[in-house]
């Protein structure tokens, strides 16, 4: 309020529009100020700003106005939540959106990965690994929001089993008289993808230069890689004998045969009991094309012919088949030579299973027999019988002789049965041949 006295009403006019003026001249300066932006916009790259102006203005960076600063999805702010319009024109702060990033990840060993846009927020990585491993965890993952990485840590494991190759499968024949075959080979060695060669091998069965008995046999190795996978192989080694037909012992006889009694190079000898004799092949051996040597044996009685010429000849019948027992006696009644006689009749089955043929010598020159079983021998040939052995004529006498025609004991008395048999079990063969009547059962009562 203007008072004024003592002036003319001019002055008065004057004054009062001057002020009116005035005033609408600081009204329109203040709505200017306050309507008229006055900081410089905010561009907040990858992100927004919330402003709020003091009365509600248009524009959104007069002076006070307050923006608060949000980040896009995968960014981050650093600065200031909220900037403020200042006087200066200039807001309070700085602030930046930068990408999120992911910690870096581990390279997992015997492996790496690969990665689109490095450890930045959205950036897809993708594990590999060497040749012979597999990966263990997700393949792919992806940087979150969170800054951390999705799936599961991923590793790479050799899951993958080492290679190991055998030989083919080994085929081998028996040589001659043999019933195993000497097999070689080499070690096979294992291959792994991860670890390379592997010669630490495990083997099942016999090793290369056995020696491999008939039949089929199963080799297998073993080899094992550093992470414990197994890898394994087999293969067969055959072994085949050739092998001929089975033989029998003849009627009456006896069979001894070498390795298997039929494989390829065996041989069977053939012998006969007490009483006969061995007509055909003594000896047959199995060939290789599967058929035996020689013919086929029989044991027929044994046939002495006393009609000989000399006492040799006789003997020689004799040779390698037949063990003999000579009695000579001055006389059919000599006591000793009685009671010999009277000893060996119940002894008949012992002298037969130890081949022995009893030759009597009765009498002297010129009236002596000689007598083998049942068949007489000529007196000339008694008398050579008795010159060639130097048996005296006049006085009992025995005497032992073996298969090969050694004079072996003689007795000036009657032997008992038991010392017979006795000194005749000791003699050359006697042992092979009573193994022989003990596997096929042959025995006195």
């Amino acid at each position: 309020k203007i008072t004024i006295t003592g002036r003319p009403k001019k002055v008065i006019l004057c004054l009062c529009l001057t002020f009116h003026i005035l005033r609408s001249t600081v009204s329109v300066f203040l709505f200017s100020v306050l309507e008229t932006p006055w900081c410089s916009p905010i561009k907040v790259k990858h992100g927004y700003a919330n402003c709020r102006t003091p009365q509600g203005e248009y524009y959104k960076n007069v002076l006070g106005t307050r923006c608060d600063i949000r980040c896009q999805k995968g960014y981050e702010l650093h600065g200031p939540q909220q900037l403020i319009c200042q006087s200066s024109k200039r807001w309070s702060g700085k602030v930046l959106c930068k990408q999120k990033r992911c910690p870096t990840l581990s390279m997992p060993t015997n492996g790496g990965f690969k990665c689109l846009d490095g450890a930045y927020f959205g950036s897809r990585c993708e594990y590999y690994c060497s040749p012979g491993y597999q990966l263990k965890g997700d393949r792919i993952v992806t940087c979150m929001d969170n800054k951390v990485w999705s799936g599961r840590p991923a590793s790479c494991v050799d899951t993958e089993p080492p290679r190991i190759q055998c030989p083919s499968v080994k085929e081998k024949t028996a040589e001659p008289n043999k019933l195993t075959a000497r097999v070689f080979w080499d070690t096979p060695e294992g291959r792994d993808t991860a670890d390379g060669i592997l010669t630490d091998v495990i083997l099942k069965g016999l090793p290369p230069g056995s020696h491999f008995p008939e039949g089929d046999h199963k080799i297998q190795y073993t080899v094992y890689d550093r992470a414990e996978n197994k890898g394994t192989c087999k293969f067969l080694v055959k072994v085949r004998v050739r092998r001929c037909a089975k033989l029998n012992a003849p009627d009456n006889g006896y069979i001894k045969c070498s390795g298997d009694g039929n494989n390829y190079g065996a041989t069977c000898e053939f012998s006969c009991i007490g009483g006969y004799e061995l007509q055909g092949s003594p000896a047959r051996v199995c060939q290789y094309n599967l058929g035996w040597s020689g013919v086929e044996p029989t044991c027929a009685p044994m046939n002495i012919n006393v009609n000989v010429r000399t006492a040799a000849a006789l003997l020689d019948q004799f040779y390698e088949k037949r063990r003999l027992l000579i009695i000579s006696t001055p006389t059919a009644a000599n006591f000793f030579y009685r009671m010999q006689l009277g000893m060996l009749q119940p002894a008949q089955c012992g002298l037969d299973l130890r081949h022995v043929t009893v030759v009597e010598l009765v009498g002297v020159f010129p009236a002596q027999i000689g007598r083998i079983g049942v068949k007489l021998l000529p007196p000339s040939l008694a008398l050579q019988l008795r010159l060639l052995l130097r048996i005296p004529h006049y006085n009992f006498n025995i005497v032992v002789m073996d298969k090969h025609g050694m004079d072996k004991e003689r007795y000036p008395f009657p032997a008992t049965p038991a010392e017979l048999f006795a000194l005749i079990d000791n003699f050359p063969l006697r042992k092979e041949e009573m193994k022989l009547q003990a596997e096929i059962g042959q025995s006195c009562p």
